[in-house]
């Protein structure tokens, strides 16, 4: 069942409104009004960059898929663009989330939002540096905080400025705003920190997924700086048993950590953080506070 609503001008039908998309009850309508909270700090981490959906229209615990192509039934007025694959001469059309409507359209197929470190305009040239901190059980977040705790230091120390977010699953990620530069240079100074941090923080930190090692360890996911990877944007929900977000944190929030349940932030939780705190992540999006990547080529 549909319900027509006007947001900006732009008709929309959203469905299913009373569905209880998570086991706490939290519905589609809750999803909706959440992203609509949201959206001025979320927006400018969406702007101008194709999106790749992980869709869970039958919940957080039914199917998960990731979706990139343009879906069925896109309206004509949603932005896209044309963006290449992996293979060679490969391309597809993604959506671009320039605004509220967009945001709400996108948000009633029931996605989390994830996004490549490049924009639309200049694929495969990265503005953004990120590590995928991941820990491996009995590891959790607490450990991933010292882990990032030292990125930032090594990071600071190349004239990087750092900022974190929970996942908003298991783990922790960081990241940092570069002048534009080929993603293959990213990815490869990215992999030689990984390294470097597993030398230097020898029974914490891992550069290689291999599951066999991770135990105890924190993985430092240094590949999803390839062109081809995209990672959970600041502020979206995540399909997990509670509407956790991938929420921005300061480094006194990341020092603190002691239980993993301090870095746990729930949808509710994210507008008195917003007033409180204004969106952490908005350096990454202002002129600025981009700083050209340590070695790279001119």
């Amino acid at each position: 069942m549909s319900q027509m609503t006007e947001v900006e001008g732009r008709r929309l039908a959203l469905s299913n409104l009373d569905k209880v998309l998570y086991p706490n009850g939290f519905t589609k309508a809750e999803v909706l009004h959440y992203y609509a909270t949201v959206a001025g700090a979320f927006l400018p981490h969406l702007r101008d960059r194709p999106l790749s959906f992980l869709r869970y229209p039958d919940g957080s615990e039914g199917q998960h898929f990731f979706a990139k192509n343009l879906p069925l039934g896109t309206p004509d007025w949603v932005r896209t663009a044309v963006v290449p694959r992996s293979g060679a001469g490969e391309t597809g059309r993604h959506v671009l989330v320039q605004d509220l409507p967009t945001l709400v359209w996108a948000a009633n197929l029931v996605t989390e939002f994830h996004t490549p470190q490049w924009t639309a305009d200049t694929p495969g040239t990265a503005d953004r540096l990120v590590f995928d901190l991941d820990p491996g059980a009995p590891a959790t977040i607490v450990e991933c905080c010292t882990v990032a705790g030292w990125l930032r230091d090594r990071l600071a120390a190349d004239g990087l400025e750092v900022f974190a977010k929970s996942s908003g699953a298991k783990g922790l990620h960081i990241l940092a705003a570069l002048e534009p530069v080929p993603s293959e240079q990213v990815t490869a100074y990215a992999k030689a920190l990984a390294l470097e941090a597993e030398r230097e923080l020898r029974n914490l930190a891992i550069h290689r997924m291999a599951r066999h090692l991770r135990p105890g360890k924190v993985f430092v996911d240094w590949s999803q700086n390839t062109a081809a990877k995209t990672t959970a944007a600041p502020y979206t929900l995540r399909a997990r048993p509670t509407p956790t977000v991938s929420a921005p944190v300061t480094w006194d929030e990341v020092e603190a950590c002691a239980r993993p349940e301090d870095l746990v932030f729930e949808a509710g939780d994210i507008l008195p953080r917003l007033e409180e705190h204004g969106d952490l992540f908005a350096p990454l999006v202002e002129p600025g506070h981009a700083h050209p990547l340590p070695g790279a080529a001119g």
